[in-house]
C-alpha cells in the first residue's frame, strides 16, 4: 500500500494543466466514486490493526494532498477564463437602458380634467381626507336622518354625539365648505381627492375612488352657466359630438340639482353591459348651490349664488379608456398598467 501511495503521490505533485477536461479526468482518477482514492479506503480495511495507525495518517494526508491539487489547478483555470477578452466588460459600450414606468391611468384622467377646467379659470383647491361632521355633512344641508350618515355609507373613525363624529370624507364637497368658509366670493374652483364609502366592491363600485368637484359662486350665475360649463368640458375630454342629458335629480346640498348622462363610449350608444344597455351612462351630479349652504358658510344668499357639480374618476377613466371593471384600478397589476406608457404627457 505505501508504494501505491508513493507512485500516487509523485503523479498528484507532478500533475499541471490548463485544460478543464483534464482536470476533470484529474478529478474522476482520484476523488472519484471509483476512483483511486476510495479503492485505498477499501484496502485500508483489509490492513491489520497495528498498521491502520500508522496507514489511516498516510492516507488521510494523501487525500487530501489530491484534494488540495485539484483546487490549486481549478483556480488556475478559472482565473484564465475570467482574463480573457471575451469575459472582460467593455466599459466604453453604452449602459444598460432603464425601462420607462408609466402613469396610473387615473392619474392621466384626473390630469386632463383639471387642465380642461383651467382653461375655464377654475383653481385647484385640497383638503383633508379625514373630516368632522360639519365639513362632511351639516354644513351642506345634510339632515340628521340622511342615509349618508349611516354606517353603511360611511367609514366612521369615531362616534360622538356631543362633539361631533369623525369619518373618512364620502365626497370632496368637504373642501368646498372649507373654502367658502375661509373668504367671500368669487369662487371659481374644482376639488380632486380620494374618498370612501362602505360600498360592495364589484366592476362599477369600490370602497374608495377618486372624485373631482367643482364649485362656481358669484353674482347672477345661472343654471344655464352650469349646463354650457359640462357641456364644454364633455366636448374637451370625449371629444365633439358627444351627446349630453340633463336629468332632475336631488342632492341634498343643491337646488335645484341633476344627473348628467353622456352616450356610451365604449358601445357608441348602441347597448352594451356597462351603459345598462340603455346607451346613456350617468358621469356626474349637479346643481345650483342651496342658499342655506352659502347661509351655513356665512355668504349671503340673497347676493350670491353659484353651481356645483362632481364626478368619479373612475367612471371617467372607463368611459375615456374603455375599461370596464374599475377594480383594475386598484389591483397594481403591471400587465394592465403598462399599456398606458404611450399616454405619459
Amino acid at each position: 500500500m505505501q508504494n501505491k501511495i508513493d507512485q500516487y503521490t509523485s503523479e498528484i505533485n507532478s500533475f499541471n494543466s490548463s485544460n478543464a477536461q483534464e482536470l476533470e479526468t484529474f478529478r474522476i482518477r482520484f476523488l472519484g466514486t471509483k476512483g483511486i482514492i476510495k479503492d485505498l479506503f477499501e484496502e485500508f480495511k483489509t490492513v491489520s490493526a497495528d498498521d491502520k495507525r500508522v496507514y489511516g495518517k498516510v492516507l488521510n494526508e494523501f487525500k487530501q494532498l489530491a484534494e488540495s491539487k485539484y483546487h490549486e489547478v481549478k483556480e488556475l483555470i478559472d482565473s484564465m477564463v475570467s482574463d480573457t477578452p471575451e469575459s472582460k466588460i467593455d466599459l466604453t459600450l453604452p449602459g444598460d437602458g432603464m425601462e420607462l414606468g408609466s402613469r396610473h391611468p387615473l392619474s392621466l384622467v384626473r390630469k386632463e380634467i383639471v387642465e380642461i377646467f383651467k382653461k375655464l379659470g377654475f383653481n385647484v383647491a385640497e383638503g383633508p381626507e379625514i373630516e368632522d361632521d360639519w365639513h362632511n355633512f351639516s354644513a351642506l344641508n345634510f339632515p340628521e336622518e340622511h342615509p349618508a350618515r349611516d354606517m353603511q355609507d360611511t367609514f366612521f373613525i369615531k362616534k360622538d354625539k356631543e362633539n361631533g363624529d369623525t369619518a373618512l370624507r364620502t365626497h370632496t364637497s368637504s373642501v368646498q365648505v372649507r373654502m367658502m368658509e375661509a373668504g367671500q366670493p368669487p369662487f371659481r374652483a374644482i376639488m380632486p381627492g380620494r374618498v370612501y364609502r362602505n360600498e360592495a366592491i364589484s366592476a362599477r363600485a369600490h370602497c374608495f375612488f377618486h372624485q373631482v368637484e367643482g364649485l362656481y359662486i358669484d353674482e347672477n350665475v345661472s343654471f344655464a352657466d352650469l349646463k354650457q360649463t359640462l357641456f364644454y368640458f364633455v366636448q374637451e375630454l370625449f371629444g365633439e359630438g358627444t351627446k349630453v342629458r340633463f336629468r332632475p335629480s336631488y342632492f341634498p346640498f343643491t337646488e335645484p340639482s341633476a344627473e348628467m348622462d353622456i352616450s356610451c363610449t365604449i358601445c357608441k350608444g348602441d347597448g352594451c353591459q356597462f351603459c345598462k344597455h340603455s346607451g346613456w351612462v350617468e358621469i356626474l351630479g349637479c346643481g345650483m348651490v342651496d342658499p342655506n349652504v352659502l347661509d351655513n358658510c356665512k355668504i349671503d344668499s340673497q347676493k350670491f349664488t353659484g353651481y356645483a357639480f362632481g364626478m368619479g374618476i373612475e367612471r371617467i377613466t372607463n368611459l375615456k379608456y374603455q375599461i370596464k371593471d374599475l377594480r383594475l384600478f386598484s389591483e397594481n397589476d403591471v400587465r394592465f398598467l403598462k399599456q398606458f406608457q404611450s399616454e405619459l404627457i
